[in-house]
């Protein structure tokens, strides 16, 4: 009885989220600042863009377009980002996105306290466009830069932790969002939003300098460059399986879009049931965060994400077969949680197996992926629905996901026993400080 204390208590200790990158870091504590900061603000953004589109014209189809010239912007700047974080200092590209997202927030801010205008709409998209571009070099340049600012060993944690800050983003900012366009309109929010990225500008401004190590296509032209990338992301026996295994789970394994007609057409309930809904995934996503310590500690991380990825194609299945809320919930809770382990181990992977030289790039080929493969995920899904009713959608969409990523893990047995030795015992501090990398040594607190 006496062992029994200590013994759970070592045991929840391996398992609660690892803070210690925040520990040891000051450069990570202030990116985690700043990104907690960022992802509200975009969050009001995201609420708050379709809404005054709408209020304004009445179309769906403008709010579509609006969302477009944003989506496109992004995907652009993401490519443009990858090459400019392999040859420049990567703080000077994260204050440059942050500032970029300053100005445009001010702008809608100002546009929506000006009388309407034939030119409001376009300055809103000029807007849209410009925090898509622009603000998308910081995520880059951000995901580069944290595997030099933290023990290589700590990689995993870092991932849960940013990607904690993200979830509990997307859920808090969105409804926080609406509230505050109902009590004090679009200009409040925007100018909220503005503020906030300032205050992340000023923040990352403290950050190193950050620069990658020197290249050998340094003197090569953009194009080339991006093509670089791309040939070193799918020759590589880990990158490009990794980024392979997320693109099958965007595309096959993401039935967010169907969550309201599941609701309406299958569970027979309204708004209420989809938000149950929603929420239900968002709980096991922040209950996997949460619990995440054990994924520091991995020997086989691939096998793991290969495990998780599969996961995601079963809940998306289970979703599809369910009738009854409580069924629907329990799968959508399980796929958060599939999600969360993919995310994190995907992050470890990308960053350990990837060399300074082009992270960058393959950072920028994931943020792509993420926006791309979530759309045309969209579009699967929803024409699969269209033609065959939602419950078949996801019962095909799953277990294609599932039959592919076993395709994967047949195919590439280099990700499979992919993963680094487990996490030795905690070193001393003088240890620490030998084992620290001279940036390290220099910023850390």
């Amino acid at each position: 009885m006496t062992g029994r204390g200590p013994r759970l208590r070592s045991a929840l200790g391996r398992t609660a989220i690892d803070v210690s990158p925040l520990r040891l870091s000051r450069p990570f504590r202030i990116v985690f600042t700043a990104r907690t900061l960022s992802v509200f603000g975009l969050g009001f953004a995201l609420v708050a863009l379709p809404l005054q589109v709408y209020s304004l014209t009445g179309s769906s189809a403008l709010v579509a377009l609006v969302s477009a010239v944003g989506g496109m912007s992004v995907l652009g700047g993401t490519l443009v980002a990858g090459v400019l974080a392999d040859r420049h200092p990567r703080r000077t590209l994260i204050v440059t996105g942050r500032l970029a997202a300053t100005v445009a927030f001010t702008g809608l801010a100002l546009n929506a306290l000006w009388p309407e205008t034939p030119a409001t709409l376009w300055i809103i998209a000029g807007c849209a466009a410009l925090n898509g571009f622009l603000g998308t070099f910081s995520q880059v340049a951000l995901q580069a830069a944290v595997p030099g600012l933290i023990p290589r060993d700590r990689l995993p944690a870092a991932g849960a932790l940013l990607a904690l800050t993200g979830k509990l983003g997307g859920i808090a900012a969105p409804a926080a969002g609406g509230a505050l366009i109902a009590a004090w309109g679009y200009p409040a929010v925007y100018a909220i939003t503005a503020v906030a990225s300032a205050a992340t500008t000023a923040l990352v401004a403290r950050l190193p300098e950050m620069r990658p190590e020197s290249g050998a296509d340094a003197p090569r032209s953009p194009l080339a460059a991006i093509g670089d990338g791309l040939r070193f992301a799918v020759r590589d026996r880990i990158v490009g399986p990794v980024l392979l295994l997320g693109f099958v789970q965007l595309l096959l394994a993401a039935p967010y879009v169907l969550i309201p007609e599941i609701a309406d057409r299958v569970l027979g309930g309204g708004e209420q049931t989809a938000g149950l809904l929603y929420s239900a995934s968002a709980v096991g996503a922040v209950t996997a965060s949460l619990t995440s310590g054990w994924t520091g500690s991995l020997r086989r991380r691939g096998a793991v994400l290969l495990g998780a990825v599969a996961l995601c194609g079963a809940a998306t299945a289970g979703l599809g077969a369910s009738t009854a809320l409580a069924a629907a919930a329990v799968a959508l809770a399980a796929l958060g949680l599939a999600e969360i382990i993919e995310e994190i181990l995907r992050f470890a992977l990308l960053q350990t197996s990837t060399p300074d030289t082009m992270r960058g790039r393959v950072n920028s080929l994931w943020t792509a992926q993420n926006s791309v493969g979530g759309s045309l995920g969209g579009l699967v899904l929803g024409g699969l629905a269209a033609a065959a009713g939602p419950g078949a959608a996801l019962l095909a969409g799953g277990a294609a996901a599932v039959a592919l990523t076993a395709a994967v893990a047949a195919a590439f047995p280099g990700l499979r026993r992919a993963g680094e030795p487990a996490v030795p015992p905690p070193r001393a501090p003088a240890e620490q400080a030998a084992a620290a990398s001279p940036e390290q040594k220099k910023e850390n607190a």
